[in-house]
Order: structure tokens, then C-alpha cells, then sequence
């Protein structure tokens, strides 16, 4: 029995105990970096969906229409964006669009927005992205939506 080799119980406890205060320390950090790349990729989508709600003006609306949705931007003849993003979800974030053709004396606009679908430490984002047809990108904190007509909730430009 003198000659017994291997570790005490005590000191499987400690490397056991070191090993859960350094995950109790990264994890944060690596929801944190999730929720950053999310919100990155929202707002490059949301740019996306602007130059290809542009796109969309200038060639399939002539320069008097933008689409009614998401989906007039793909599929068909028209594939300005990718299905994933055509369909309103896309890296934990929702994406809605509409657009208008111009009237007598009102010219055509659109209004995409895009939502965290859950906030919180847990949550995919803690930011909403709102664009219209000026191509300024705004956010909000949360999931507040807001758009050309939002009274109370107001934007920060991105750009």
C-alpha cells in the first residue's frame, strides 16, 4: 500500500474547482462575442436588403416601385438576396421589409426593420436595426421596433 501512485481526492477537487471559476469567467465573454457577431450580421444584412431594395427600384420597379416584401426581393427572375434572408430569419435576428410605389405627388418608399429574437445575456442580440429608403441604418436597445412613423421611439443612426 506504500507504493500507491495516483491523485488524493483533495487535489482532483482543486483542479475540478480551477476548472469552474475559469468557465465562470469565459462564458460571458463567449455570449457576449455571440451576440456581437449576431448584431454584425444584422446590420450587414440590413444592408444588403437596402442595396437590393435599390437595386430592385432602378431595374424591376422602374424607378416608380419597390417590393411589397422580403420575398419580391428573391425567387423567380428577381434574386437580389439569398432564400435564407428572403425569408424573414436569419442568425437569431427577424427581418421584415415593405415597400410602396409612388403616387401622385408621394414617391415610393420601404421600411425594413430587423429584431433580436430574444434579448438578455442569453439572447441573440440586445439591438433592433431600422432603414428606409434613405439608407441610414438606425438602432434601438431591445426589441423596440421603429419605423418612418414611430412616435416615443427614436433611433441612433449606425453610420
Amino acid at each position: 500500500m506504500k507504493n500507491e501512485k495516483g491523485f488524493s481526492l483533495i487535489e482532483l477537487l482543486i483542479v475540478v474547482a480551477i476548472i469552474g471559476i475559469i468557465a465562470a469567467i469565459a462564458v460571458p465573454n463567449l455570449l457576449k462575442s455571440r451576440q456581437a457577431a449576431n448584431e454584425a450580421s444584422a446590420i450587414g444584412s440590413t444592408r444588403t436588403i437596402g442595396t437590393a431594395m435599390a437595386t430592385y427600384f432602378s431595374t424591376t420597379g422602374l424607378n416608380s416601385a419597390y417590393p411589397t416584401s422580403l420575398g419580391g426581393l428573391a425567387g423567380g427572375t428577381v434574386n437580389l438576396i439569398d432564400g435564407q434572408l428572403a425569408s424573414g430569419s436569419k442568425s437569431g435576428f427577424v427581418f421584415s421589409a415593405t415597400g410602396s410605389a409612388s403616387a401622385t405627388n408621394s414617391p415610393a418608399t420601404f421600411d425594413e426593420s430587423c429584431q433580436p429574437q430574444a434579448t438578455g445575456a442569453f439572447g441573440t442580440g440586445n439591438r433592433s436595426f431600422y432603414s428606409n429608403d434613405s439608407f441610414v441604418i438606425y438602432q434601438t436597445s431591445g426589441s423596440v421596433v421603429i419605423s418612418r412613423t414611430s412616435t416615443g421611439a427614436t433611433g441612433v443612426p449606425i453610420q
